[in-house]
């Protein structure tokens, strides 16, 4: 990766301008032309570093989602997760180390749809699914920062996005208007790589370019949209071991120390979902991602260690393999990337 690459990767994957031409600031800022940032970002979502160009929502606004799993025979497992990558509703799959060996986040544009979705890849697989909804947020954040190794020190914070925990929900916080709800269609793929991107997202939506930026200005301002920008894989840019780390915790414990794992900045993703007793005694999700396995593990204790939680049981599941990986879709009618 080129330095240049490296600093739109870098400065870019969160605060995306929101003005009329934002590939021409952000061409101004790196020094170089409009059709150089074009032409990065093509090249890097060919190679795979870069998903999209987009806005990141903040789970449970303006749809449903959910993390399930199911428990597929290793022979059957591919099968499986072609299957389940089919749906549209589903936007990441993996296998991970874990008798329950295929996970995958499935989102729709409401509950009924989340319901109705997951009820059609239990048929579809033939397999009882573990739905595992979140509760309680106490970090998500899946922007990398590319210039240094991530540590176990607690208060090292990547751009100072570290925030309070929220609540989650059952029903849908947010009803976006029927503009709003068709630039959000628009947007939910990504923006367009063209010098008027906003221009373009406001004419499928029925606005101008003022108003689509003015939409999603205010849709920034409100949280709906946790962030805006580069959208990075990280098993490609070397981030190439990853590990759902679920624990037991006490459920009096569960909001302190998720406040505490959600402190290190290894720690990329951090909430609470319920149990499903017997099959599932976890109730708290830390994902940790390093350069290595052995990174991981390192930093896993340095976690027990400094939360206290060397008497809690806990599992590692680590990633194997990515069968899908791509943006949440909210409706229905968009064109999947």
């Amino acid at each position: 990766m080129t330095e240049l690459e490296q600093h739109l990767l870098n400065d870019y994957q969160r605060d995306f301008p929101l003005v009329s031409a934002p590939f021409a600031k952000i061409a101004a800022d790196l020094g170089v032309a409009e059709n150089e940032v074009f032409e990065m970002l093509a090249h890097l979502r060919q190679e795979g570093s870069v998903s999209r160009v987009g806005a990141v929502f903040r789970p449970h606004t303006i749809g449903a989602s959910t993390l399930a799993a199911i428990a597929v025979p290793a022979d059957k497992l591919a099968e499986a997760a072609q299957q389940v990558s089919a749906f549209p509703e589903v936007n990441h799959n993996y296998e991970r180390e874990h008798r329950y060996n295929l996970w995958f986040v499935v989102t729709a544009s409401g509950s009924e749809q989340l319901n109705e979705a997951l009820g059609r890849i239990q048929a579809e697989t033939g397999y009882p699914l573990l739905v595992l909804p979140m509760i309680e947020d106490f970090h998500i954040d899946l922007g990398f920062d590319l210039g240094r190794k991530v540590s176990g020190i607690p208060g090292r914070v990547r751009g100072g996005h570290r925030r309070k925990s929220e609540a989650v929900q059952a029903t849908l916080a947010y009803q976006p208007h029927p503009a709003e709800a068709e630039l959000i269609a628009a947007i939910q793929n990504g923006i367009p790589l063209v010098s008027r991107p906003y221009a373009e997202l406001g004419a499928q939506a029925g606005m101008s370019e003022a108003e689509a930026i003015s939409c999603l200005s205010q849709l920034v301002e409100q949280g709906i949209i946790r962030r805006m920008g580069v959208v990075v894989r990280h098993h490609e840019l070397g981030y190439r071991a990853n590990a759902m780390v679920v624990w037991d915790v006490p459920d009096a414990d569960v909001s302190e120390v998720g406040h505490c794992l959600g402190q290190f900045d290894c720690v990329t993703l951090c909430y609470r979902r319920p149990r499903r007793l017997p099959e599932w005694r976890y109730n708290l999700f830390s994902m940790i991602h390093g350069r290595d396995r052995d990174e991981v593990l390192s930093l896993i204790e340095q976690l027990r260690t400094t939360c206290g939680l060397e008497p809690i049981a806990c599992e590692v599941l680590f990633s194997r393999r990515r069968f899908k990986q791509c943006g949440a879709r909210y409706a229905a009618t968009a064109v999947a990337a």
